[in-house]
């Protein structure tokens, strides 16, 4: 795994994944983020993976404000991969904000979270969420649920931010 200059930007080195699609991980829990990282690597998923701290720099990050003034907010993850409880904007928020926004309405988001409460299933598919994954204890089974995320989102869908073309 090489860490890019930003300390929020990770090349993940395998082989299922296309190298010029970007991940969005929205996770406030460094553990987590390690983890996650980890599941990528074990995969043998080779994609850029973006990570935000909170809903908000998440939604900063798409929409190009905030420390992302600037950013071409023509290049989007293939797939945001979200967490719900966070500080400053949780999932639930950062959902309703980017399903508000035109350009980011068809992006894929799929909850990875620890929660398996009923409610927050069916708010987060009401607020436009494309799938809800919820993070396996084990982590052998964790890697095989990011590697199964992964052919899907990366290889097999085709997305309307750049689906499969690349």
């Amino acid at each position: 795994m090489k860490v890019r200059p930003s300390i929020s930007r990770y090349l993940i080195e395998g082989d299922i994944g296309m190298s010029g699609k970007k991940i969005l991980l929205v996770e406030d829990n460094t553990d987590d983020v390690l983890l996650t990282l980890r599941a990528l690597q074990q995969a043998n998923i080779l994609n850029e993976v973006i990570v935000a701290r909170d809903g908000q720099e998440a939604a900063d990050f798409l929409t190009g404000e905030g420390q992302y003034d600037g950013r071409d907010t023509s290049d989007y993850p293939v797939v945001v991969l979200l967490d719900l409880k966070m500080p400053r904007m949780g999932g639930l928020d950062f959902l309703r904000k980017i399903r508000s926004i035109n350009a980011l309405k068809l992006l894929p988001v799929v909850i990875l979270t620890s929660s398996k409460e009923e409610q927050d299933i069916c708010e987060c598919y009401n607020l436009g969420a494309n799938s809800y994954i919820q993070k396996p204890v084990d982590f052998d089974q964790f890697v095989q649920a990011i590697r199964t995320l992964g052919l899907y989102w990366l290889v097999l869908n085709v997305g309307p931010h750049g689906g499969s073309e690349g």
